[in-house]
């Protein structure tokens, strides 16, 4: 029997329905991050930097990106004959199939996958944040304690914690108490939702708690184990780490890419980022073209001005095209004299001559404000915006629009222009 100390359970089934368009046609780990990387590089980078050689990758919304963008593994190492990447869809079983309901019902149903490595220890990962962790220091914290469940944990601001799920621990860090989203947290310490259990205890508790709807390791499977007394420990983490689930969040994580000191760099020589690259040209910039505190991916032909964007391979910005405090994803085109500010665009999108994007005075956006809010204006995947228009704030564009979708050729500011089929 072929044995690992620790494999990982990467979950990446998520929707992201907070993105709204963006993940309309694909899952969130497979959203475009950084310019050429994919959100979930940065677990995958994470494992094969920690030398995690052996991980499982469930997958379930929309898969089809995330299946070709990781394919067997190479750009991470992870092409071994034993171990390496594998991707676990749900699958069609003899007695009773299921879509994966909760976190933890995505781990069960892949008890098979788990056993044939029979590994002494199982790190639990979500597929949507971008930091960098050394997944071994953790495991050392785990088996100098006796743990048999380790919770990652963050300090969050005391007025934040209770948008998370809470974790409360003595002075040796062995956990007393967690709670889901408390209204009176009693502590700052944030679950970051990265698990190592002993393999024997996660098993037993996910056999457990099998029959619960929604399994969740919050909710169910962490509960069981606290409750039959298993040592649990957390594990503080103080790097940097983002969930990237709110439009505003995921524009604010590639701006901060570019601050003059990125408190997030992904230019370290000792903690590479992995990706799946195309084989691209360099970029080409044009006499007059201006690119000001910018990442630019390979391919890319830029005309005009870009400033403070990120702008990803293959894409073109035009002659007297301004892009300003933008996120530009990867095969788009931007015409000629446009204006885009604090705009997120996704990929393959065209956009004509003479467009601007995010002017004007800002409103609320009308259907979904929870989503389309911060001045943003956001264009989902294989759009087509016409010449000529003007588009305001809170706003978003999904589908191929022509000029009469833009009463007097202007879109106000919070409406939402979504064409039949674009639904997200």
């Amino acid at each position: 029997m072929i044995k690992k100390e620790m494999i990982a359970m990467l979950l990446a089934g998520g929707q992201g329905s907070r993105l709204g368009v963006l993940t309309s046609k694909v899952a969130k780990p497979a959203v475009s991050f950084g310019g050429k990387y994919r959100i979930i590089d940065f677990p995958l980078s994470n494992c094969i930097n920690s030398g995690v050689d052996t991980v499982g990758v469930l997958t379930q919304y929309q898969p089809l990106r995330l299946n070709t963008h990781i394919g067997i593994g190479i750009p991470w190492d992870l092409d071994r004959n034993i171990g390496g990447v594998t991707v676990l869809p749900p699958y069609e079983k003899s007695e009773n199939s299921e879509w994966y309901t909760g976190t933890a019902n995505a781990i069960y149903q892949n008890l098979d996958y788990m056993e044939t490595y029979n590994p002494e220890y199982v790190l639990i990962l979500s597929g949507d944040h971008i930091y960098k962790m050394d997944y071994e220091v953790m495991l050392d914290f785990h088996k100098q304690n006796g743990s048999e469940c380790t919770i990652a944990v963050m300090p969050v601001p005391m007025e934040e914690a209770k948008r998370f799920g809470i974790i409360i621990a003595d002075g040796n860090r062995q956990i007393t108490d967690f709670e889901e989203k408390p209204e009176h947290p009693r502590s700052n310490l944030a679950s970051m939702g990265i698990y190592i259990f002993n393999w024997t205890t996660l098993k037993e508790a996910l056999i457990a708690k099998a029959d619960q709807p929604n399994l969740d390791f919050g909710k169910h499977v962490i509960p069981y184990c606290h409750e039959k007394g298993a040592p649990m420990y957390a594990y503080e983490f103080n790097g940097y780490w983002k969930d990237v689930g709110t439009l505003s969040s995921y524009w604010e994580a590639n701006m901060e890419l570019i601050d003059i000191v990125p408190e997030f760099n992904l230019y370290e020589e000792y903690w590479k980022i992995f990706t799946k690259s195309e084989i691209l040209p360099p970029q080409y910039v044009a006499p007059g073209g201006v690119i000001e505190r910018s990442i630019v991916g390979e391919g890319a032909e830029i005309f005009g001005e870009v400033r403070n964007s990120v702008i990803g391979c293959g894409v073109t910005i035009g002659k007297g095209t301004v892009v300003r405090d933008s996120i530009i994803m990867n095969n788009t085109a931007v015409g000629d004299n446009c204006l885009l500010c604090r705009a997120i665009v996704a990929e393959n999108v065209i956009i004509e001559d003479h467009v601007q994007l995010g002017v004007g005075e800002e409103s609320p956006n009308e259907i979904a404000p929870h989503i389309y809010n911060s001045g943003l204006v956001t264009v989902g995947e294989k759009s087509f915006i016409p010449g000529s228009v003007s588009v305001g704030k809170n706003t978003v564009i999904s589908g191929i629009t022509s000029p009469e979708d833009y009463p007097n050729g202007y879109l106000h500011s919070g409406k939402s222009l979504i064409k039949a089929g674009d639904e997200q």
